[in-house]
This record gives C-alpha cells, sequence and structure tokens, in this order.
C-alpha cells in the first residue's frame, strides 16, 4: 500500500482520537433462499493468480512510524481476545478480561496520545462453560462475548445438542456465536443440508450476531472455500470465519481472498454486507497489517471496522503491544512483561 493510502486511518500524535467503537449497526443479513445458480456462477478459483495477488499486496504496502502505530491501534479494535484451552478456568477467562478491558499498559496509553480513547478488543471468545464468567466481567463495557459452539472445533454431535448449545450460550449471555460446519457436507456438494443446518443456527441465535467457522484448512480447495461461503452467507452468516484454529493450516492470505470475493459477490447480488474473521496463526503485528491491507483493497475501508473485520487471535496481542513499545521507546521489553496469564 502507498503511504497516502495508509494515511486513510488516523495518524497517532498526542490527544489524536481513534473511533474504536464496537457496535452492530448494519442492518443484519437475513439470508436468501437456496439458489444454485448462484454456485454455478462462481468463477473458477486460479491459485496461483490469487498468490501472486497477495503477494504483490504485502510487498508494496509502505505503512510506517506513526502510521503503522495507528493501524496497529486498529488491529487491536478488530480483535476477539481469545482463550480456548482445555486447561481454561473461570480464573484464567477473567484474567483475559481484565486484559481485554485494559488491553494497553498505562505508559504506553499516555505516550501514544490515547488516554480515553478506550482502545480495546472488540470482544472475549470463549467455550460455553465460560460465557456467563465472561459476561459478568465485561458487563457495561461495550466489549462483545463471543462463544464457540456447536461442538467447536469438528462439529460432529447429533444437530439437536449443536442447535441446544447455542440456546444455552445465549442465554448465559453471548452476543455472538461462532459456530462450526461438518466439513463432511462440503466434501459431498451436499449444499442444501450445509445451508438448512446453517439456517437453523442462525434462527437458534436470536439476535446473537452469527459467525460461521469453514474450516478452510479441511476443505481440500479454493472453491470449495468459495462455494462454502457463498452458502454460509445466503443461509444467514453475519459473518465467514477461516478456521477453528485447530486446523494443520488456519488462515492464508490467499484463503482470505476467495472468501472476501465471495463478501463482495454476495452484497453485489442482495446488497448485505457481510463480515469476516481470519483465525488461527495471526500472531505477530506484521501479520495484522498484511490482513488489514488485503480487507482494504478488496472489500474497502468499511471493512476495517469491527462490525465487518475481526481477527481470532490469543498471541496477537502481546506483539502489539510490543511492537507500540518499540514505536514509542525504540526498544523491546521482555515478552514476558505483555504476556496474558
Amino acid at each position: 500500500m502507498e503511504a497516502s493510502q495508509a494515511q486513510a486511518l488516523p495518524v497517532v500524535r498526542a490527544g489524536a482520537a481513534i473511533a474504536t467503537a464496537v457496535c452492530h449497526d448494519l442492518p443484519r443479513n437475513p439470508g436468501v433462499p437456496l439458489d444454485m445458480s448462484w454456485l454455478d456462477a462462481m468463477r473458477p478459483v486460479n491459485r496461483s493468480a490469487l498468490e501472486r495477488r497477495t503477494a504483490n499486496l504485502t510487498k508494496r504496502r509502505s505503512i510506517k512510524a506513526d502510521n503503522q502505530a495507528a493501524w496497529l491501534l486498529r488491529a487491536l479494535s478488530l480483535m476477539d481476545l481469545t482463550t480456548l484451552s482445555s486447561n481454561d478456568t473461570d480464573e484464567r477467562v477473567r484474567r483475559l478480561c481484565a486484559k481485554a478491558l485494559r488491553p494497553l499498559r498505562d505508559d504506553l496509553v499516555e505516550g501514544l496520545g490515547i488516554a480515553g480513547a478506550h482502545i480495546r478488543p472488540a470482544a472475549v471468545c470463549v467455550y460455553h462453560p465460560f460465557v456467563a464468567t465472561a459476561a459478568k466481567a465485561l458487563s457495561g463495557s461495550g466489549i462483545h462475548v463471543a462463544a464457540v459452539s456447536t461442538a467447536f472445533p469438528h462439529g460432529l454431535s447429533p444437530l439437536p445438542q449443536r442447535i441446544a448449545e447455542i440456546h444455552a450460550s445465549v442465554a448465559d449471555g453471548a452476543d455472538e456465536i461462532d459456530v462450526v460446519i461438518p466439513r463432511g457436507l462440503v466434501y459431498g456438494a451436499r449444499w442444501s443440508e450445509l445451508y438448512d443446518e446453517i439456517a437453523q443456527f442462525r434462527d437458534a441465535c436470536g439476535s446473537a450476531h452469527l459467525k460461521v467457522i469453514l474450516g478452510t484448512g479441511d476443505l481440500s480447495t479454493l472453491r470449495n472455500v468459495m462455494l462454502a461461503s457463498m452458502v454460509a452467507m445466503m443461509a444467514g452468516a453475519d459473518f465467514i470465519k477461516t478456521s477453528t484454529g485447530k486446523e494443520s493450516v488456519n488462515a492464508t492470505l490467499p484463503v482470505g481472498l476467495v472468501m472476501t470475493r465471495a463478501i463482495r459477490a454476495y452484497e453485489e447480488r442482495t446488497g448485505f454486507k457481510i463480515g469476516f474473521k481470519p483465525a488461527g496463526g495471526i500472531s505477530t503485528a506484521k501479520s495484522s497489517l498484511d490482513w488489514l491491507v488485503l480487507m482494504k483493497e478488496e472489500l474497502g475501508r468499511r471493512w476495517l471496522e469491527p462490525d465487518l473485520f475481526r481477527f481470532g487471535a490469543s498471541s496477537l496481542l502481546t506483539d502489539i503491544e510490543r511492537q507500540l513499545e518499540h514505536h514509542l521507546t525504540g526498544g523491546y521489553s521482555a515478552t514476558h512483561r505483555h504476556a496474558m496469564a
């Protein structure tokens, strides 16, 4: 990205305010009837062309100094701060929520001139047993509570159980639900079954926003990613998401390019804007900038807001905080000063 384009986000200077309000003010995607002709009309996916496109995007961008700090703060505001470990506890989730409420050290906030700007992650994402804990810890903060659901990460329990899990998480305070699809429905091109399941998930969510995880690393081909993305949106997804973070291959820029182009095609047909969430393996500040460049170039500035873009991340915040410290001081402190417990 050229330097002039980088200035589309505010420069960090003393007293500068960065808009980070997390709100769901867009009309929700109601979905549309499944229309197989939409899938037939999707163009073939040229992997080598996608790889060239993403390589070109990341090589030609130039985001430096204050502009880079501003973009990193934007990346922070787009994060779903996540803990999805087998050893999660209520206390661990409370610590994560405390970090979400104060993601940066006071000296960094003061040095960047953002005191009072409330730069915070968009959401905290947890397993269902910890939804109530997170909802209580974040009450009144404006930070959303997201629950991974539907037999995460494989989606292979009976459908009634998966739907019941959504209802339970919403009842406990989740206002975003990240569901996972059974990948076998994609392998078998069983699009009607996939559509029906996602539509039922959408209904179970009620007012909670639905983020549909495709598990792209398991889908074999980029065309499968394209078609699954379109079916999920037709069924009423508010967001489409790359990965659970548990696959051997998670979010990659070529996959992101396929999914963003599906989002654009859906908007052209319906007028509804759909959100995008890459997840898994995004752990460095540099990689977050690459994703922001991709979103701005492919979908436009509007997709750099938390109601249309999220990072699924557990360790990204640590590196962003270190890079912001380097921006202010020219040096790095030890990683453990930033790491979350």
